[in-house]
């Protein structure tokens, strides 16, 4: 798999780069590239659109570098940068056609993919176990924690162990349940060395070689860093799922770019429909926790439904302390009948953090069932906001980010353009959801937008300097208005600073306000609860006293 390879599109890639002209003509913030010769007879080619790069800004913490195309003989060589949206969707990052199958050209392809997205490096990237492909990871993300893909190394071990697979069976399920299952390095140690000895292939060199790669590619090596995973059950047996269904080894040059547009706009309509779910739905609560209903709030569907299900686990789950050092309190937390697999937890009371050893909220960014166990031992009722991560949240394209990451955009005309088009956006969605709730709200805001049009039109026809400064047209006035009227402007800035402190202070009161009624809400439930408590507590007494009558 790590041989270079030259490849060519033949007549095909004239209709590619005709596409790619065309897009980046229709909008500035298309970015596309190609190695070497304009041509594209020795280089490889990216691409990336306005929306790709937008969604890095808010979900570019963990990538997967998709060369599917190489192991499984695509036509074209049609690889892709994506990772996960808010709903746990697989979301476009961009695209490449790879001409040249060496490690130059796969240092290339990173290194515009990077810049493509304003050099914001990953926390990970999940790649296919390829010798070049790591070595230009190591060279352009060195600080990015590589992630061989499982299920390729897999399909390749079936392949390099055919006839030990056919002679044994089992082999395969024990193997899988070996890399899958353990839990810790030592048992998944100890697991590995007694299946090897078990099948007699301690000698094996791929076997060999795949353990010295272990933690590159075995989970448990990899719990300490950020890849999103929400369950090792799920998966394709692929990469990504992003173009499956749409690219596949008969796909053309000629069919790509079309089924290339049906992926994304299949992908858009489902992260669409996802949102509106989200927002428009209410999820059954399965206990009377503020923490469950605070989650419901906040997370979107798919991610709540993950926490509740680690939620409820806390009831088969119990906490037990084990040590206490006085602001550390450490926690032993195992299921019913399975003391065997326990877990440890550190709580800092302090600083209302956890520790698991599970490592599940480091690797997926939801919080464990045992972490869940120990705060409900101490009687945390919400989530702390730590483990509250933004990606996860139905405000995961809110203004905070984009503001946040649009500062860290080189300041050209592209990425400012692509900066007001996903704002805009974002804009229109929420006002369409709004608007199609009722004819009467559907009334006023077709009116609105319709004002909203007459507006636009006529800011469209104002000089640029009209529409940038308002009030004054040409540099020469802005000028004269400047050297003259110095005082003035030292005034209205006084002014104003007087203004916004006030405005500050009321906010400030305001939101007191709203803290002291979510104390009295919580205080509240508390009580609530309490009562509840006494009253099961009595009805149980009772129900005995009845049955020794």
């Amino acid at each position: 798999m790590s041989a270079s390879r030259q490849r060519t599109l033949g007549g095909g890639g004239q209709h590619v780069l005709d596409y790619l002209r065309r897009m980046q003509a229709e909008n500035p913030s298309f970015f596309y590239a190609i190695q070497g010769d304009s041509d594209h007879t020795g280089g490889s080619i990216f691409w990336a659109e306005a929306t790709s790069r937008m969604n890095y800004t808010y979900f570019g913490d963990t990538v997967i570098f998709d060369t599917t195309y190489r192991t499984n003989r695509y036509r074209v060589p049609f690889a892709s940068f994506t990772g996960l949206n808010h709903h746990g969707q697989p979301v476009l990052f961009g695209c490449a056609l790879i001409l040249n199958e060496s490690e130059s050209s796969f240092v290339w392809l990173l290194q515009t993919w990077l810049h493509a997205m304003s050099d914001h490096h990953p926390v990970s990237i999940t790649t296919d176990p390829d010798r070049l492909i790591q070595m230009a990871v190591a060279q352009i993300l060195p600080e990015t924690r590589l992630r061989f893909n499982k299920w390729s190394i897999f399909k390749e071990t079936q392949e390099k162990l055919a006839q030990l697979y056919q002679s044994h069976p089992t082999f395969e399920a024990e193997f899988r349940k070996c890399i899958n299952e353990t839990e810790t390095i030592h048992e998944f140690e100890s697991s590995w060395v007694s299946l090897l000895e078990r099948y007699f292939v301690m000698d094996n060199e791929w076997l060999q070689s795949m353990h010295n790669a272990r933690q590159q590619w075995v989970p448990v090596y990899m719990r300490d860093t950020f890849f999103g995973d929400l369950s090792i059950s799920e998966g394709t047996g692929g990469l990504n799922s992003f173009f499956e269904g749409f690219v596949n080894p008969s796909t053309t040059v000629q069919m790509l770019i079309k089924q290339y547009e049906k992926a994304v706009a299949t992908w858009h309509e489902k992260e669409l429909k996802a949102d509106y779910d989200s927002t428009n739905t209410t999820p059954v609560l399965k206990t009377p926790s503020p923490m469950e209903k605070q989650a419901a709030n906040l997370f979107t569907r798919r991610i709540f439904m993950k926490f509740q299900e680690e939620l409820v686990e806390t009831l088969a789950n119990p906490a037990t302390k084990i040590d206490d050092s006085g602001t550390v309190i450490t926690y032993r937390v195992a299921k019913f009948g399975e003391d065997h697999k326990a877990h440890t937890v550190s709580f800092n009371s302090f600083e209302m953090k956890s520790c698991c050893s599970c490592q599940m909220f480091e690797n997926s960014g939801i919080i464990c069932r045992h972490i869940l166990a120990v705060f409900r031992a101490k009687n945390v009722l919400t989530l702390p906001s730590q483990y509250l991560l933004k990606r996860w949240t139905r405000n995961a394209k809110s203004g905070a980010v984009l503001e946040e990451r649009a500062s860290e955009l080189p300041n050209n005309s592209r990425e400012s353009l692509t900066v007001r088009y996903n704002s805009l956006r974002q804009e229109a969605i929420k006002y369409v959801e709004e608007g199609a709730k009722s004819i009467h709200i559907y009334n006023v805001a077709m009116d609105a937008l319709q004002e909203a049009v007459k507006k636009v039109d006529a800011a469209k026809h104002q000089s640029p300097a009209a529409a940038e400064d308002g009030a004054l047209s040409n540099g020469g006035d802005q000028e004269l208005h400047a050297a003259g009227d110095t005082q003035a402007v030292a005034c209205q800035s006084a002014d104003e600073k007087e203004k916004k402190i006030r405005e500050l202070t009321v906010e400030l009161e305001s939101t007191n306000q709203r803290c002291e009624v979510y104390r009295a809400n919580l205080l509240a439930v508390l009580r609530d609860m309490e009562e509840q408590k006494l009253k099961l507590s009595v009805k149980v007494q009772n129900a005995r006293l009845s049955l020794k009558e």
